[in-house]
């Protein structure tokens, strides 16, 4: 009989395995921010923003100083966050369409973008589930209309939607699968409650807290107590908007909480916390200098975010990282350590448990593709390639300390050295063609061993006296 009830307990458990890795495996929180720039926290080197929780949360734990997004823009990243897939591989290269800007300044037709991440897709709450984990999001999903579908369990707020909306911080609310609070009500501080009830709900479980903020996407709308609050204090190359400094305050604020809960409930200790951003900040809010450009861009300032990660007896406090990062690792890092019986049949990213814990620097390359155009956001201010597009169609590789990027309009290139030059002012292409061509070559067999699209079909519409009539007028308003 003694056998036969553990048989049956087990069997409740869907097995005993899973009872078994449920005692040893860590509660995951990842709280993805929108549209935080890279330098936007006070741990990264922000002396505008103030970010006390966050930076003790980083404080105890790893900073990567070389993390990236797997995408420039929203949708995208969060793709190959959740998928573990690089762009070629789910399709998403924007938020659709893919032929933003005046169709006179195409030359090309772009690839068209798939909208959403198939159901099909083994995601990562998918994977995590099979382990025994009960998985929330809460905020911006951005990869289909139902998360439920596609892994999560208890989802507020989240479905196809981008962004709040219009005055969309403060109830009632735009957004999905979110009931209205009293009038108001901020929309940061309510799903962070929603969280903090969910982790109360499962804290006798193991669970994986996906945190996915709106803040600090546009509109940008902050308290109107933090907002005079900023407004009186002095900001500092291009950091210095009052509205977006209240923004990261309120999310500050409710980052800490949220820890202050899971320590109260005796959690903190076995449960693993991640703090990013799904892409660089928008250049024309506030500036990430050194870094050039900013959202949309793959230039550093468009794909470099924050990265910090803790893990109370495995990861050691007050440590710095300089390994090359990207969102993508995160998947196959989780399956690593979460070890499922059923793994992902393809990942993109690496593993990153032996940096965690020993601090190893991975040599890799990395690699983006983005054969779709994004028009300028504010021209004076994007620091792109020219003044029409944030984004021209082109393929990235990152490799050691070198940066080449392609675009396919022109077959032009450009090259940079990451160590000396994080800014990419000085096109290096001339003066080191064998780098160049070497990294060219690493760059077009990664798109062949992904098959990637590359848009090859010229635009009837294109007009090269109205483009640089264009490129002039935007130009003269500088």
């Amino acid at each position: 009989m003694k056998y036969l009830l553990v048989i049956v307990f087990c069997f409740g458990l869907n097995s005993c395995e899973a009872q078994k890795q449920n005692n040893t495996i860590p509660n995951i929180v990842l709280i993805n921010i929108d549209d935080l720039g890279w330098k936007d926290l006070g741990f990264m080197g922000s002396t505008y923003y103030e970010t006390p929780n966050v930076d003790k949360l980083a404080s105890e734990g790893m900073v990567f100083t070389n993390a990236y997004a797997g995408a420039a823009n929203c949708a995208p990243s969060r793709a190959c966050l959740i998928s573990g897939l690089n762009t070629p591989r789910h399709g998403i290269y924007t938020v659709s369409p893919s032929d933003r800007g005046n169709t006179k300044t195409r030359r090309l037709v772009p690839v068209k973008n798939t909208k959403h991440l198939s159901d099909t897709i083994y995601t990562l709450p998918k994977m995590l589930k099979s382990v025994g984990y009960v998985t929330g999001s809460f905020g911006k999903w951005h990869l289909g209309d139902d998360p439920t579908k596609q892994g999560i369990d208890a989802n507020i707020g989240g479905s196809s939607r981008g962004n709040p909306g219009k005055k969309g911080y403060f109830s009632p609310y735009n957004i999905d699968n979110i009931t209205d609070g009293s009038k108001g009500e901020y929309l940061t501080d309510r799903l962070t409650n929603e969280a903090i009830s969910f982790i109360e709900k499962n804290k006798d479980s193991t669970f994986f807290l996906y945190l996915p903020y709106y803040t600090v996407h546009t509109p940008i709308m902050g308290k109107k107590a933090l907002i005079e609050k900023f407004k009186s204090k002095k900001g500092s190359k291009g950091q210095d908007n009052p509205e977006y400094a209240a923004m990261i305050a309120s999310m500050d604020e409710n980052v800490g909480l949220l820890l202050k809960r899971l320590a109260a409930l005796g959690l903190e200790e076995n449960t693993l916390i991640i703090f990013t951003s799904d892409n660089g900040g928008i250049r024309a809010i506030s500036h990430q200098d050194p870094l050039r450009a900013g959202k949309g861009s793959y230039y550093e300032g468009g794909i470099r975010v924050p990265l910090a990660i803790k893990w109370p007896n495995h990861i050691q406090p007050n440590t710095k990282s300089s390994q090359v990062i990207s969102n993508m690792d995160l998947y196959t890092t989780l399956q690593s350590i979460t070890k499922p019986a059923k793994k992902a049949d393809l990942l993109d990213g690496i593993d990153l448990t032996s940096v965690l814990k020993n601090q190893k620097v991975i040599e890799r390359d990395l690699f983006f593709h983005f054969p779709i155009y994004l028009q300028a956001y504010k021209v004076e201010k994007d620091g792109g390639r020219d003044s029409l597009f944030r984004t021209r169609p082109g393929s990235v590789i990152i490799s050691g300390n070198w940066k080449l990027h392609h675009y396919f309009e022109d077959n032009k290139m450009e090259l940079y050295n990451l160590k000396t030059d994080v800014g990419e002012t000085k096109n290096l292409v001339d003066e080191y063609p064998e780098k160049a061509k070497e990294l060219y070559k690493k760059l077009e067999d990664w798109r062949i061993s992904t098959q990637a699209p590359i848009p090859s079909e010229k635009n009837l519409y294109y007009d090269a006296t109205f483009e640089a009539k264009a490129k002039l007028n935007t130009s003269k308003n500088d």
